[in-house]
């Protein structure tokens, strides 16, 4: 399929070239990007679902900056090769243009190649230091494999050319990453030492295991796009009370009755919606399959996988660092803490409760964020598709269908109800978090007009 592509693109230059169309009426880098598949791009992603499963130290924030920068690299990698795009340059908080490499004038660039290049690069940057070997050894093969296909057809200085600078963008964007609070946290996921604030309501280990929450500092990484930062101060939650008559109480008695009375398809919406770390790619790693699933049932070309690989990696780094901002600007208990305290000392929740605290849902931002973007993306705004979910085949569930990214989004908030972790203000005000995050992504930053997009 790629081959034939390329024919058509040859072709067209050949007719055009007969009619007397100039280079710049249109413009080859932009004709390129969008005749080009991206069936090569999304096995990258699908790769790095399952490097970020099996490399330590990749829990939920980590997992949502590694696709976030990947996703920028992608896309300013192939930017060149889009009509009216503009580089990330001057739009991403702290990213100027003396940091990225320049493309030469007058010469031919692949963008594909460039893109292939790029990825590679960016994923064994970002994940160097705890990356086991085999996974290292399918990055190398799968940029082999893929690089040999790609530059079938094309001449040795555009192949050349192509390669550096889609290297040269991934060192760029490495060396930007290491600036915004978030580097080698992998390392130390947990950011001790940390004081663990003490109150009634405040957050308590629920496990063993963890003694202390996760990435408590989380919260003073850099935005990649700094008005996000206005989302990250929701309404208060509830005032905290023991009070049986009170508002907070009745938060809490919520989630133990759901918990009682679940049906057996909410419980299996619990465990559908876990993604779990380690077990599965987190939460942003299932946002990104949902992504990649729909670019390719929709044989998404080059040019808008780059785009909503971009999209999506802004709003999913951004909305954990809010999210994560508020959870410990409160540091408030976990329901199951609550109940056990002054409901109900045998409850259970139906998954396990992550380590660090509830307010807001890191799975209500950034599913809201997510359906945000794919609403742009794949509807004239209104954010009816129907679609089914196949992605979580892969870790043993079944499909589940929706009729649009809305009803996606509530039912990943409601899943957190449902498991008995998350208190339903937690997934309300995450899922307005993460509704202004991802508009205000897609408004803040100059993206191109895609050729299909209404």
């Amino acid at each position: 399929m790629r081959k034939t592509n390329k024919l058509i693109y040859l072709s067209l230059l050949l007719l055009l070239s007969f009619v007397g169309c100039r280079k710049d009426d249109y413009g080859e880098k932009s004709r390129y990007a969008f005749l080009s598949e991206s069936d090569f791009l999304r096995e990258w992603f699908k790769l790095e679902c399952r490097i970020v499963k099996e490399t330590d130290g990749f829990f939920p924030p980590q997992a949502a900056r590694a696709f976030g920068y990947t996703g920028i690299t992608v896309y300013e990698a192939v930017s060149g090769g889009m009509q009216n795009a503009t580089s990330l340059a001057g739009q991403l908080n702290g990213l100027t243009s003396s940091m990225l490499p320049k493309r030469e004038d007058n010469v031919g660039y692949d963008w594909a190649i460039a893109c292939n290049a790029a990825t590679a690069e960016i994923m064994r940057s970002l994940f160097e230091k705890k990356i086991s070997s085999a996974n290292l050894n399918n990055i190398n093969s799968l940029e082999k494999t893929q690089h040999e296909e790609l530059r079938v057809g094309v001449t040795a200085d555009i192949v050349s050319r192509s390669v550096q600078y889609g290297r040269d963008v991934a060192k760029a964007m490495f060396d930007y990453s290491k600036t915004d609070g978030g580097h080698d946290s992998y390392l130390d996921p947990f950011q001790l030492p940390y004081t663990v604030p003490k109150g009634d309501d405040k957050w308590v280990s629920t496990s063993a295991k963890f003694a202390t929450p996760l990435s408590p500092n989380w919260k003073a990484c850099r935005y990649m796009l700094k008005s996000n930062e206005i989302f990250a101060v929701p309404p208060k939650p509830i005032t905290f009370s023991k009070d049986t008559t009170s508002e907070f109480y009745r938060q809490a008695t919520q989630v133990y009755r759901q918990v009682k009375g679940n049906t057996s398809e909410q419980v299996e919406i619990a465990k559908y919606w876990a993604d779990d770390p380690f077990n599965t790619c987190t939460p942003s790693g299932h946002t990104f399959n949902i992504l990649t699933q729909i670019l390719e049932e929709t044989n998404a070309s080059l040019e808008k996988a780059a785009v909503a690989y971009g999209l999506m990696g802004i709003a999913e780094n951004d909305a954990f660092i809010a999210c994560w901002k508020t959870k410990y600007d409160y540091s408030l208990i976990r329901p199951v803490s609550f109940i056990q305290k002054y409901i109900d000392p045998s409850f259970t929740t139906v998954i396990g409760t992550p380590p660090f605290p509830a307010y807001t849902s890191g799975h209500a931002t950034e599913g809201a964020v997510g359906a945000r973007i794919m609403s742009r993306l794949f509807t004239n705004g209104d954010g009816n598709y129907a679609f089914t979910d196949r992605t979580q085949i892969q870790f043993g569930f079944s499909v589940r269908n929706y009729r649009n990214f809305e009803e996606l989004a509530n039912e990943c908030a409601n899943s957190r109800l449902y498991g008995g972790i998350h208190y339903d203000m937690d997934n309300q005000k995450g899922l307005q978090m993460g509704r202004g995050i991802g508009d205000n992504v897609l408004v803040s930053i100059q993206w191109p007009k895609l050729s299909n997009q209404k």
